[in-house]
C-alpha cells in the first residue's frame, strides 16, 4: 500500500499524487492507494493517517515494514516521516519540511486551498502540534528515498540532504518546490515504494 500525504494547502489532485495514482492504476494497483485530503490540523492529520494504517493492517496480510509506503511532498514529508518512524516502513519524501514547526510558524492565518479556492484557517495551535510530533533524523535513512530540489523556491535543499544523509533518492539540479519534472523520475519513485529494486540510488 501507498499512503500519500499532500502538501500544505494541497490536496489528493496535486500534480505528483495525480502522476503516482495513475502509475498505480496502471499497474493494477489501485486499490493499494490511499490519498486522504488531509485536514489542517496536524494532529488530525497524522491521527487520520494512522488509522487509515490500521483499518489496512485489520484487513489482513499486510506486513508495514515489506508492504506500506508513505510518500508527502512538503509538509506531507514531514507528516510521511513521523509515520515511517512509528512503522518502521520504505517513505519517499518529496522537498520536505525538515523543522516543520519553524517553517510553519510564519503561515498562521487564513489560507486558500490551491485546488479550490477553499478557504481555511491554519491555527497557532497548528504549530505546537507540530512541534510536539517531531521524530528527529531517521534512524534508519535507508529506508528512505527523497527527491530535494536546488532549485526550491520555499525551502532549504541542503537542510533536507543533512537531515535524511544516508537516503536513497536523488539531489535535482534546478526544478522547483513542486517538481514540476516529476515524471521523469516517477519510474524510479514507484521501483522504490514498491519495494522492487531498480538500481537506481
Amino acid at each position: 500500500m501507498i499512503l500519500y500525504l499532500h502538501g500544505f494547502r494541497s490536496s489528493p489532485k496535486s500534480y505528483k499524487a495525480t502522476l503516482m495514482a495513475q502509475a498505480m492504476q496502471d499497474k493494477g494497483l489501485a486499490d493499494q492507494w490511499v490519498c486522504p485530503q488531509l485536514p489542517a490540523s496536524p494532529q488530525r492529520a497524522l491521527e487520520l493517517c494512522n488509522y487509515l494504517i490500521e483499518q489496512a493492517l485489520q484487513a489482513g496480510g499486510m506486513d508495514p515494514a515489506q508492504d506500506l509506503t508513505v510518500a508527502g511532498s512538503s509538509l506531507g514529508g514531514y507528516y510521511a516521516t513521523c509515520l515511517a518512524e512509528r512503522w518502521k516502513c520504505r517513505a519517499v519524501v518529496m522537498n520536505p519540511v525538515v523543522h516543520a514547526a519553524r517553517d510553519l510558524a510564519t503561515q498562521v492565518g487564513e489560507h486558500t486551498m490551491y485546488h479550490s479556492e477553499a478557504p481555511f484557517l491554519f491555527l497557532p495551535e497548528y504549530v505546537d502540534e507540530l512541534a510536539d510530533m517531531a521524530v528527529g533524523r531517521p534512524a534508519h535513512p535507508e529506508r528512505y528515498y527523497l527527491l530535494a530540489a536546488q532549485g526550491d523556491e520555499v525551502l532549504s535543499w541542503r537542510e533536507m540532504a543533512d537531515w535524511y544523509a544516508g537516503h536513497q533518492g536523488r539531489i535535482l539540479e534546478g526544478s522547483d518546490h513542486g517538481i514540476s519534472d516529476f515524471d521523469r523520475y516517477l519510474p524510479e519513485v514507484m521501483a522504490f515504494a514498491l519495494g522492487v529494486p531498480d538500481g537506481s540510488h
